[in-house]
């Protein structure tokens, strides 16, 4: 069967994140969506997604196809609903549709034609920016059972301090010595080739993906996860980074999102709580105005390649778009366009010829090619985001 991931009506409320990938490509847990999805089904998954977004992330439709909306992950009824799927039957969750069996081609697709089958169990979706931390938690759950079913762990090196050694599981390759691993409130996993730093003390749910390291003496609160060739340093509580982004220095980031290719300055600090307590707002790029989250707890959201210097604040519910770079004294407002250039005291645009040579010096340090094709997507989110800068 072949099984491909929509971005559904999801993807306005998971910008910026959404500007550079698709839906399925968020990671939360351990693994992205589409990683859950293609470890639970066995099979290479494809993508409709955006037009500028489709070269990278490409659809391969075939005479027989599952659609599968990518805010959800899977889980083992899930699965077992969606692969039982019959030519035009449809698995909905309230009036969302969850996947469904289609032999046309998408833009004839009727799904009030279908027949419909609810699926009553409960199920992880990832709806809005804020659910990436705040669902982070039991992704981690979901993916570590996932992941370390049937194996043995690498054996824990003696210099560290261990509680619950039973939750934690070690890849090959990876190095830990000297830390504290608390994993009496949820699992801790440590990736391929990672590495932990001497001094580290950490509290699960937490993951360090495949050759991240958490640097001397870090002190993380889980839910929290690390993505791949991450470098974190200082205080981390309920956040999840995806890759290649680095926190090196000391510093406080909680309840907190941020996308690929990002540095924050050493002493980078963000408030995650009001001072008078109240639900915290977001930036909405669909409305154009900040909505709520619902929630009492909420930090930092930083799309790709955003940088901000050191000893830079962010407020309470700051949200920060693709390419901005950040630097000076006091607080910026908390929303910050993409392609910004500034602080506090205002910002400019930061042209894609400046950013680009940056993200070219940036990725190459990870033998990693800034290429046309990427350059292409950060060309089209230029353009699209230029309402929001006022320059």
């Amino acid at each position: 069967m072949n099984y491909i991931l929509f971005d559904g009506p999801s993807r306005n409320q998971l910008l910026p994140f959404t500007y550079t990938r698709p839906v399925a490509d968020i990671r939360v847990g351990i693994l992205t969506i589409r990683e859950k999805w293609e470890k639970y089904l066995e099979v290479t998954t494809t993508t409709i997604t955006e037009e500028y977004l489709s070269e990278k992330y490409p659809m391969v439709e075939l005479e027989s196809n599952i659609m599968i909306n990518a805010s959800y992950c899977p889980n083992a009824e899930l699965v077992a609903t969606i692969e039982n799927l019959k030519e035009n039957q449809a698995v909905f969750k309230g009036e969302d549709v969850i996947a469904f069996f289609t032999t046309e081609e998408q833009e004839g697709i009727d799904l009030n034609t279908f027949e419909a089958i609810e699926f009553d169990e409960d199920v992880l979706q990832i709806e809005h920016t804020w659910d990436i931390f705040s669902k982070n938690g039991e992704a981690i759950i979901q993916d570590f059972s996932l992941l370390t079913k049937g194996r043995k762990s690498q054996p824990i090196p003696a210099s560290n301090n261990v509680i619950s050694p039973e939750n934690i599981f070690i890849e090959e390759g990876a190095k830990l010595e000297f830390a504290t691993l608390n994993a009496s409130k949820g699992p801790i996993y440590i990736g391929k080739n990672a590495e932990i730093m001497e001094g580290g003390l950490i509290r699960g749910p937490f993951a360090l993906c495949n050759d991240a390291t958490l640097k001397l003496a870090a002190k993380i609160y889980g839910p929290t996860t690390i993505g791949p060739y991450c470098k974190v340093g200082g205080e981390v509580n309920n956040s999840v980074l995806f890759g290649y982004s680095n926190k090196g220095h000391e510093g406080f980031l909680g309840n907190s999102v941020i996308g690929e290719w990002c540095n924050l300055g050493a002493d980078t600090n963000n408030s995650n709580l009001k001072n008078n307590y109240a639900e915290v707002r977001l930036w909405n790029y669909e409305t154009e105005s900040f909505a709520r989250t619902g929630l009492q707890f909420c930090g930092l959201m930083m799309g790709d390649h955003s940088k901000c210097g050191i000893n830079t604040m962010f407020n309470t519910g700051t949200v920060i778009g693709v390419n901005a770079n950040i630097f000076g004294s006091g607080f910026p407002r908390n929303f910050v366009p993409s392609y910004s250039w500034g602080g506090s005291a205002g910002f400019t645009t930061y042209h894609t010829k400046k950013a680009f040579e940056v993200a070219e010096v940036v990725m190459s340090r990870r033998n990693i090619e800034f290429s046309e094709q990427e350059k292409s997507i950060l060309l089209t989110v230029f353009e699209d985001t230029k309402k929001f800068r006022r320059d």
